[in-house]
């Protein structure tokens, strides 16, 4: 189940991933397995969907019970940041970002969210911002060794769980998370009518994290532009990450007709049905694309 769950996590299917992520915790605790390694990994695991889908205070939840299970673990800590920091509660994400850089000072996601924190926190509280933080743990020797040095025993131990669905570590966590926000602020100007300045942000967006639900955005944009050829690559680049994916599909099929491709638009238009045949935008797109 976790394995399908960091599948889905792949493809950028983070509801789906949080279910199997789920189903896999109530086999745990329905088998009375007290294996507190491995439920912290699946709770981290589903806390990063959440992070992805914007529900910071599930995230926050998850990570805070991860943390309970497996005290001081960098993944649960630096998601937990990046939620407290979405949610703007500085001083708490400022403590998380602190902990972390105690257990592995080497983690860059760390260091650029302490000095991101210290901005905005001496811009919320002024120059005495350091009195009013919550208390930052004492992260004991034994928990740092944990995390950077492999044990003779068992060479696989003492790492952070490799299981983790990004699987690019944890270097990365900041930039998905400023990914995340540029993806939302595309999304603001989308509603707004300002394609134009949606595909700027979603362009910044995919510099840091190639999302497939941030290719199809933009695609949307493109379409809006008329700008078919972009929308087209978009919608391909999509695809790659996650073949049956609906909107990449049909919008493909869009820009296609407009560029006068009208049989490979109708190849994509086939390829959805096979996935929802009840599609109606979708059959009233192929019944256009047979009269053209």
């Amino acid at each position: 189940l976790r394995r399908a769950g960091n599948e889905e996590f792949r493809r950028g299917q983070y509801g789906p991933a949080a279910e199997l992520y789920s189903r896999a915790l109530a086999q745990l605790e329905a088998a009375g397995d007290a294996s507190a390694e491995e439920r912290s990994v699946l709770l981290a695991n589903r806390a990063a969907c959440h992070l992805k889908d914007g529900a910071c205070s599930l995230c926050v939840a998850d990570c805070t019970s991860a943390l309970e299970l497996v005290p001081f673990g960098i993944k649960p800590l630096l998601r937990r940041a990046a939620a407290y920091e979405a949610l703007e509660r500085y001083s708490l994400a400022y403590v998380d970002y602190k902990t972390a850089l105690q257990v592995d000072c080497s983690v860059q996601a760390a260091h650029d969210g302490v000095n991101r924190m210290t901005k905005a926190l001496l811009e919320k509280d002024g120059v005495n911002w350091r009195q009013k933080l919550p208390p930052i743990p004492t992260v004991p020797v034994s928990a740092q060794t944990r995390w950077s040095v492999p044990s003779a025993q068992d060479p696989g131990a003492n790492t952070p769980p490799a299981t983790a669905p990004e699987g690019e570590g944890d270097k990365t966590t900041a930039g998905m998370e400023r990914a995340r926000m540029l993806k939302e602020e595309g999304n603001e100007f989308v509603k707004k009518g300002n394609h134009k300045k949606a595909v700027e942000k979603y362009s910044e967006s995919l510099k840091l994290n190639k999302e497939c639900a941030t290719y199809t955005n933009r695609a949307l944009c493109y379409l809006t532009l008329k700008q078919y050829k972009e929308a087209a690559q978009d919608c391909t680049e999509a695809l790659k990450l996650d073949p049956k994916n609906v909107k990449a599909l049909y919008r493909r099929a869009q820009a296609l007709k407009e560029l006068k491709d009208y049989k490979s638009s109708i190849a994509d238009v086939k390829s959805l049905l096979k996935t929802e045949p009840k599609n109606t935008a979708a059959l009233r797109l192929l019944q256009e694309l047979n009269r053209a």
